[in-house]
């Protein structure tokens, strides 16, 4: 480091430097919007100057950028800084040409023999550089390699800084568009959340104002299941993924809801561990674990008494999901009957058609007991 600074200051003599580039503004627009000023190093960009020099055999190689009034640096190996003065940089004069540029003696070249950089001792005697260039062919910089003798490159060297050029291009591009499609992702899930909650708050107002009880078990149907779908849509954003959910982690979320609602004295404790799952069937669990909690606050605890509702989440040793509900309230009342009426039960036979399985509910010990097993898919 201590040798490129001192070369800055070797010569004070006056030295050409490079014109702004024709479409300065649009240059400079493309460059800023790739976000990639001031950032840190990363691994990507660092062994590609590596390779750069190594396949080059020069002793400096850099990413570099070309701002309004400096040359930064996104990696860089035998120069030791991160930038320097816009009135210094060769590769300002590269962005003005073509493609690729190579200089094989510096002090022969009238934009670079008045250069401190190249005039100094030692001063930078060779330069290649590969432009990196938008679709739309604007320049934002180059990857280059610079040595302190003058060389000549072989026809497979200058190949190599083209190819590593547009990769260079392409950690660019693939950055930005993740940036972009994390913006709209972003958007999207506050479209959906509200769109969720505004159909949420519809169903329950449709369903108050209703006097038939087929119109409202249907909205309360289509209640619960949007509920489970606003749970599993922030487990989808949170976690990045689309096609699995965990399971375990869902539960935990969806229970951790409906704790909040828990009459006075009554707890609800959740066991879970790690099962990957559809969305569909996550879905459909969690359309179920609404229901069950909701009747079990509503009808297994009366006349304020205390107790436990409880969820665990399994992997059987037939690799099946078992997911056991129960609670220590006061039962049901007619097991005989409860498979075919109810809201409760007519939402089980949904989400059971789903999961392609069957409910074993029943009275427990303490209280009421309902069991779901089934195999778990993933897209």
């Amino acid at each position: 480091m201590a040798e490129y600074v001192g070369l800055l200051c070797i010569k004070e003599s006056p030295q050409v430097e490079a014109a702004p580039h024709p479409l300065q503004q649009a240059r400079l627009a493309a460059l800023h919007s790739f976000e990639v000023l001031d950032t840190d190093p990363e691994r990507d960009f660092d062994e590609i100057v590596k390779l750069a020099a190594a396949t080059c055999g020069t002793a400096i190689s850099v990413i570099n950028f070309i701002d309004a009034e400096r040359q930064w640096f996104k990696a860089e190996t035998g120069l030791g800084v991160r930038e320097t003065p816009l009135a210094t940089s060769l590769c300002a004069h590269v962005i003005l040409e073509e493609d690729f540029v190579e200089i094989r003696d510096t002090l022969n070249d009238p934009r670079m023999q008045d250069n401190p950089l190249c005039c100094g001792e030692p001063g930078l005697r060779f330069y290649a550089g590969a432009l990196l260039r938008t679709d739309e062919g604007l320049p934002l910089g180059t990857l280059c390699i610079l040595d302190y003798e003058p060389r000549q490159l072989t026809a497979l060297q200058r190949d190599t800084l083209r190819v590593l050029s547009r990769q260079v291009m392409a950690l660019l591009e693939s950055r930005k568009a993740l940036r972009t499609a994390d913006v709209l992702r972003r958007e999207v899930d506050h479209r959906v959340k509200n769109s969720l909650q505004s159909l949420s708050s519809f169903t329950r107002f449709q369903r108050r104002a209703f006097a038939s009880e087929d119109a409202k078990l249907a909205l309360t149907m289509v209640g619960t299941r949007i509920d489970a779908l606003s749970h599993l849509h922030e487990q989808l954003y949170r976690t990045d993924e689309h096609s699995s959910v965990d399971l375990g982690a869902f539960i935990q979320r969806v229970c951790a809801h409906l704790a909040s609602f828990a009459p006075h004295g009554v707890e609800l404790m959740v066991e879970t561990v790690p099962i990957t799952v559809s969305p569909q069937q996550a879905a459909a669990v969690g359309t179920y674990l609404n229901e069950f909690i909701a009747n079990s606050y509503k009808h297994g605890f009366p006349n304020g008494e205390k107790g436990v509702v409880r969820v665990q989440l399994t992997r059987t040793e037939d690799h099946l999901v078992e997911l056991v509900c129960s609670d220590t309230g006061i039962g049901l009342q007619d097991v005989s009957t409860t498979s075919h009426v109810g809201l409760g039960m007519k939402i089980a036979e949904v989400v059971c058609m789903e999961l392609e399985t069957e409910l074993d509910l029943r009275n427990g010990e303490d209280g009421v007991v309902a069991i779901l097993r089934f195999e778990p898919q993933s897209l």
